[in-house]
Parts: C-alpha cells; structure tokens; sequence
C-alpha cells in the first residue's frame, strides 16, 4: 500500500499542471457545457487513480518478466537463437499494442479501406521486430557502440524519407510513437536492464537503455520500405464530423468495455510468452510466480482506468479547446500548444517508468528534474510549431522532421553516450496514449477550423513531432554536458601538482597504484601500465568528482555529476616506479595519480606464482 501512495502522490504532481491549464482556460476563454466539464473532472480523476495503480503493477510484473527474459537472452551463444528470440519479443509485444490497433483504424479510414489497418499492423510488428533482434545483437556482442547503430539506422531512414511523400512519413513517424506505449516501453525498458545487469562492464549504464529508441526506428523503416515496394504516396482523408456526447456517466461507462478488450488484448502476447516460458525453462517459485500474477492483473486494471479516464474525459475537452481557440487567435493558439506540450508529456504513463530506470541505474546521479525538464521544453516547442504548421500551408512536416533527425544524429556523436541511449528511448516514452488523444484532439479541433488545414494529416504530424524532440533535446543537452565535463576535467589536470611516489625502501613491499580518469580513458592506462611490466589491473566504474568536475545546468539550477573509471594496479616497487612515470608521460590522460603501500594486503592475499 505504501508503494501505491508514493505513485500517487508522484502522479498527482504530474496530473495537476494540466487540470490547471484547463480549468484557467475555461474561466478566461473558453465555453464549456456541464457535461463535458464534469465527464473531465471525472476523468482527472480516473487518470490518478488508473496510473498509479499501473505503475504499481508494472514494479510487481514488467520488471520481473523483462529480468527473467533477458537472461534467457543473454545467455544464448547462439547468433541464430538470439535474432529469432530478439525478433519473437519484438512483435509480439507490439502487435495487440492498444495505440497502435487505434493509429492502424485511423489510417484504415484515412486511406478510404485502401490500407487495411491489419496489414498496417502487421508491417509495423515486423519492422519492430527485426531492429530489436539486431539491437540485441549488438548488445550482447559489442559489435558497435549504440550511438553509432543508431546512425546508421537513421542514415537509411533519412535517405528514403527523401522518396516518400509528406503523408507517409508522417504515418511513419507517427507509427513510430504508437509503437512504444503504455505496455511495450515497461517491458522493454525492463529487458535492457536485465540484459545490462547481467552483460556488465564499462558499458553498464548506456546499454541499460536504447531498446525503446530501436523499437521506434523500426515502424519508420517498415512504413517507408511499404511506401517504396507497393508505389502508394498519397492518402486521402476524410475527417469525421465531430459531435460532442451528451451525459455525463453513460459516455464514460461506454468506453469501459473497449478499453477492457485493447488493455487485455495488449497485455496477452506478453503474459503468453512469459507462460510459455516459464513452463518449459524458467519454472519459477510459486512465492515469485504469484506477484507477477497480482502485478498483470494490477496492470490491465490501471490501464483501464486510465484509458477510460483519457477516452471519456480528455477527448472532447482537447477538441473543444483547441477549437475555440483556435478560432479566437492563431498566436494563442501557438501560445497554449506550448505550455500544454510542457506539462501533458509528463502524464505519460512510460515517463514515470524510464524515469524510475534513470534514476536507479545512474544510482540518482543523472537528476530525473533534468531530463524531465528537457523533455517538457523539447515536447512543447514541438507542439508549438505543430500549430504553425496547422496555420501556414507552406510549412511542410519534413521541414522540421528531416533537419531535427539530421541534427539529433550529430549531436549523438558528440553527446554522452548515456544521455544518447536516454534520448532514443525519451522519443518513444513521449508520445504515448496521452499525445496521441488530448494533444490529437487538441490539434485536430484548431485545424477543423482554419480553413487552409487538413485534419487527419496535421494530426498524424503532431505525434511525429513529438517523437523527434526528445531525441534532440537530450541529444543537444548530452552534448552540453559532454563539453563541460571534458572542459572542467582539462582545467582540473592543468591546476593539479604532479604527483609523484615517494621513495620506497628496499624491502620487498608491494604498491598498488591509483589511477582516477574520466570515462573511457582506463583501457590505455592498462596497456601502458602492462608495457612497461605491470600484470594486470582492476577497474572500476562509477560517478563522482570534485566541485570543477560537476556539470551545472544553467537557469535549472541541477548538476551531473561526471562518470569515473578507477584503475588500481598491484605490483612490486620497481615495475610501480616505472608504471607511474610513464603514466605521467601522458598527460592527455588527465589522470590523478597516488600511491598507497599495500604490504600488508599482499601478505593476507600473496599473488600467485
């Protein structure tokens, strides 16, 4: 019970931005019947209560079977088996994807039944399936650093959007933040951490995310690739006409059994595969089997709540306003997309679990205040100029889309490597259920109003945009903090004394020699050290620093602290002379150097001859 009030009060804090937004709204400028006011209080109140029981589901069932199947991933040698397991996780936790069932209809209608929403679906799961395989492969092998897989899958999607008209790749994209919902991101952000965990090394921290960014790059690819092959470029959509339900309980009472049926239908591949497994390999306890139990039913209980809550509550208010103010004023309009990207990205669901993920793997040292703050100005510029879209005709979507993936692929080559990893899974996280309903609805009710703007293709664009700017926010603000660090760690070494042993008496003693270096730095020091004599060494990995080392952000007021690699090198007097001189022959390693006898180590664990 505990931890079902800690995720509300976390919840609520996230929740309550946007009920203010509103209800300013509707006291300054916007007109609202009593129906569809109280259907989104009601609602307000359905979202609390669904995603904080959600999220205490996912602690009890997506982190255990995500940790159970990446061991059993991990601990295949086999290329094959690895590729087919990697592609099975894939689609099956993306096919019955509520999101993506809903996006799938949408086009489906759009397309006047010439796509079908199944084959839709189907091209989606393929696509997603085939890049987690081949994320999980260069995972596990080290076959490439993530940054520079990324890139290359972006390079091929970058080079064929030249080819697809501007419908499609919207579709595309917008398929992309469809894909990673409400259920697949726990489970995948969980299936990295595991496979992290059990990989280790150097690595440790960037591997523990990413699988979320690669899902995402895998509709983009298999939408495009469809476009290509079939020779279709154009949909031509017919918009709906919008009518506002009347009652109160009876339209949110209605919604309850279809969100029951995409909930359940989401989480069964899953559970499935979890089953399968567990009855034929893993064959856990019953003390372990019984909260994973508790933790599914707790999920698909949470969801629908909260779907309920989007579905019945958000909807119609996100349309309303968007379209009265839109009639109003288009700078407003511009004006209200901003401060509403800024606050609804952190009611996604999937925030909160990448959230609890950074926050544990970086043992709080990466500040969750920092990303969520980045994710929120990166969300609501996006919406903001998704509105200019909707207001001027000649801003096309590859204007943004094309130079936003071209930028966030440079910054990642420069950017740290974790916060690179971070911001491919944050484009994913950020267009979830909630974009993809009040933030649809909101800009669908602007563009039904301006006469020179499409409704279901600037729709589809909004969540495109969305999933760009994560991963270039994070990427840019990784880059940041990668220039300050190595600008602070270079002052550092400058204004530091040298460092020297003091002399050591004839007797036989042994040293250990410290060597504290900025991240990726240990692998040299281990070579010089063996060149000159040395047998070997121990690394460690973490984070720390002095006051010059700490990243501070500016206007946030957060800090980051730097990662560390920590060489200690045991050896006798002579070799540790020659070691520490030579390691001072280098000083673009910035290292700080110190000597500690260990004599009394050795004696209690002599080496062996």
């Amino acid at each position: 019970m505990r931890t079902l009030l800690e995720k509300g009060r976390e919840v609520l804090w996230t929740l309550a931005p946007v009920v203010i937004l509103v209800l300013i709204l509707i006291v300054t400028v916007v007109e609202v019947n009593g129906d569809i006011f109280w259907r989104f209080v009601i609602g307000s109140c359905l979202l609390l209560f669904g995603l904080s029981i959600f999220l205490w589901g996912i602690d009890l069932s997506m982190n255990a079977i995500g940790a159970l199947m990446a061991e059993e991933v991990a601990t295949s040698r086999h290329l094959a088996k690895i590729l087919i397991m990697g592609f099975l996780l894939g689609f099956l936790i993306t096919v019955a994807e509520p999101d993506l069932l809903i996006l799938g209809s949408q086009i489906e209608q759009a397309s006047g039944g010439e796509m079908r929403a199944l084959l839709f679906v189907y091209v989606v799961s393929c696509g997603v399936g085939i890049t987690v395989a081949f994320g999980l492969w260069r995972l596990l092998k080290d076959r490439m650093r993530f940054g520079t897989f990324m890139a290359i899958l972006y390079v091929i999607i970058l080079a064929l959007a030249l080819f697809v008209s501007e419908e499609f790749l919207a579709i595309a994209v917008d398929a992309s933040g469809a894909t990673t919902g409400a259920l697949t991101t726990p489970f995948a952000l969980a299936l990295t951490l595991g496979l992290a965990s059990l990989k280790g090394g150097k690595y440790a921290e960037e591997n523990a995310f990413g699988l979320v960014g690669v899902m995402s790059a895998g509709p983009i690819l298999a939408i495009l690739c469809m476009s290509l092959f079939t020779g279709e470029q154009h949909i031509y959509a017919v918009a709906d006409a919008f009518t506002v339900e009347t009652g109160i309980l009876a339209p949110i009472l209605a919604v309850v059994p279809k969100t029951l049926v995409e909930s359940v239908l989401a989480l069964t591949p899953i559970a499935s595969l979890f089953f399968l497994f567990n009855g034929f390999k893993f064959k856990i306890s019953r003390t372990r089997f019984l909260p994973i139990i508790a933790g599914l039913a707790l999920t698909v209980f949470g969801l629908v709540l909260f779907l309920t809550g989007v579905h019945a509550g958000f909807l119609d208010m996100g349309r309303i306003i968007g379209q009265q103010i839109a009639a109003i004023d288009w700078r407003l309009l511009i004006a209200v997309g901003f401060f509403l990207g800024m606050i609804v990205v952190l009611m996604e669901p999937a925030v909160h679990v990448l959230g609890s993920q950074i926050e544990e793997v970086t043992a709080g040292h990466i500040p969750i205040r920092l990303i969520k703050v980045t994710l929120s100005l990166g969300v609501a510029i996006a919406i903001a100029l998704s509105m200019v879209r909707i207001i001027v005709p000649a801003v096309k979507l590859h204007y943004f889309l094309i130079p936003g993936f071209t930028l966030a692929l440079l910054f990642s080559f420069a950017s740290d490597p974790v916060f690179t990893a971070i911001a491919y899974d944050a484009g994913g996280v950020a267009s979830g259920p909630m974009t993809a309903t009040f933030v649809l609805a909101f800009a669908q009710g602007a563009a039904s109003i301006i006469p020179t703007a499409d409704v279901m293709s600037d729709g589809f664009g909004v969540i495109a945009m969305v999933a760009m700017a994560p991963v270039l926010s994070l990427n840019a603000l990784g880059t940041y903090v990668a220039y300050k660090r190595r600008k602070s760690a270079k002052l550092a070494f400058k204004e530091e004394e040298p460092t020297t042993l003091r002399p050591i008496a004839r007797t036989g003693e042994h040293v250990c020699i410290i060597v504290d270096l900025i991240r990726g730095r240990s692998d040299e020091v281990v070579a010089l050290a063996r060149s000159v004599g040395a047998q070997g060494a121990t690394i460690l990995h973490g984070r720390g620093g002095d006051d010059q080392a700490i990243v501070k952000i500016p206007f946030i007021g957060v800090e980051v602290l730097p990662e560390r690699e920590v060489v200690m090198i045991v050896t006798d007097e002579a070799c540790a002379e020659r070691v520490f001189s030579c390691l001072h022959a280098h000083p673009d390693l910035q290292a700080r150097l110190s000597g500690i006898f260990c004599e009394a180590l050795m004696k209690r664990y002599p080496t062996p001859q």
